[in-house]
């Protein structure tokens, strides 16, 4: 992808607005949830796996292992959580609550109330979904951890700690930071490069739309941020006899990988797996070497 474009893609940031008639040309379908209208997508029979994706970019992060689960046997959930992609932009704090409350309503919506379920989370997603266990630990049967948010020895870098600041963080954001997650995920997150202009042109055609900026804020606030509260989920989690699997990558610049020691703490029973290398979202990067081990696990 060439400078040019990447510019071009940047200037489409919240340009358009989320109706009904996008909905009825984008891939997958959509929930009238009590928490917001999500977009999701279901395939497969079998056991039960559902997906939660991270802090922006939306469910296509999850094409190859969901391609790779269906496959083998397995019924298969990805949905965008609110605020991004082409789920609803509701207007509210986008805490971990919220998060967890839309998948309870999702699942429950696409399995009923009493399927279980595997239960898989990248980066922001694994606090969602840690939190989620910790508050429903009778509905998943073993958590998969892809490079976890939540540690509360996580050192966020200095542009963060600025989007904080109430005020002068959302001038920031919206003028600079937020526009800039874009062009990141093109330059920072991905190790290698093969699936860039895929990656980049997917993120940017749900980035387009108007919501999306305040969203990821809030979001950054109020869920990545918000590290005690996330830990503790995770030593709730921990005390459970729920099997965990752990997945980072050494070369991760996002969640970084020292993160790993303290989340062997408060997961006595986790089961960590190193990617030599690998950066933060591997789960799309290297789809089927994130595939192979989750479904070993999974089949253990």
């Amino acid at each position: 992808m060439t400078d040019s474009e990447m510019e071009r893609l940047l200037k489409t940031v919240e340009t358009k607005t989320l109706t009904e008639e996008v909905e009825k040309t984008t891939h997958g379908c959509f929930a009238p949830l009590p928490s917001g209208r999500t977009r999701y997508e279901v395939k497969g029979e079998g056991e039960a796996v559902v997906l939660v994706h991270g802090y922006a970019t939306p469910y296509y992060i999850y094409d190859k292992l969901f391609a790779a689960l269906v496959e083998s046997g397995f019924k298969v959930l990805r949905y965008d959580l609110l605020g991004r992609g082409f789920s609803e932009r509701v207007k509210t704090d986008y805490t971990p609550d919220l998060f967890s409350r839309q998948l309870l309503e999702i699942v429950d919506y696409v399995f009923g109330h009493d399927e279980k379920f595997y239960l898989v989370g990248t980066s922001m997603g694994g606090t969602i979904t840690a939190t989620f266990t910790s508050e429903y630990p009778d509905r998943v049967k073993k958590l998969i951890l892809l490079a976890p948010a939540g540690m509360d020895t996580f050192m966020p870098p200095f542009y963060m700690k600025l989007c904080d600041i109430p005020g002068l963080g959302n001038f920031i954001f919206k003028n600079v930071a937020g526009k800039m997650l874009l062009k990141r995920c093109a330059t920072e997150l991905l190790y290698s490069t093969d699936d860039i202009d895929y990656y980049v042109r997917s993120f940017a055609d749900a980035a387009q739309y108007k919501g999306f900026l305040d969203c990821t804020l809030s979001s950054l606030r109020k869920t990545i941020l918000n590290t005690k509260y996330a830990t503790e989920k995770y030593k709730i989690v921990g005390k459970t006899n729920i099997p965990v699997l752990a997945i980072w990558g050494t070369n991760d610049k996002t969640m970084p990988y020292y993160q790993s020691e303290r989340l062997k703490e408060v997961l006595p029973n986790v089961r960590l797996i190193t990617y030599e290398n690998s950066g933060h979202i591997f789960v799309f990067d290297e789809g089927q070497r994130t595939a192979d081990d989750v479904l070993k696990f999974i089949k253990e």
